[in-house]
């Protein structure tokens, strides 16, 4: 699974990382690298409960082609 990262810079300097394929996965940081590897992080426990939960097929992360 390829994540789309957004980035943002908020008026007190901390960055906001947003990983769009999951709606609500977003993290904060000093850096812009804190803030995306925040956000990668977040999302790979998401993804995970998903899975374990039955939300999302495995084979959702494999190419089959």
């Amino acid at each position: 699974m390829n994540l789309t990262i957004d980035l943002d810079r908020e008026e007190d300097g901390r960055w906001i990382a947003e990983a769009l394929e999951l709606p609500g996965v977003m993290c904060y940081g000093q850096t812009r690298e804190e803030a995306i590897s925040n956000t990668e992080r977040l999302a790979i426990e998401v993804i995970a409960d998903r899975v374990t939960q039955g939300e999302l097929p495995s084979s959702a992360f494999f190419d089959n082609s």
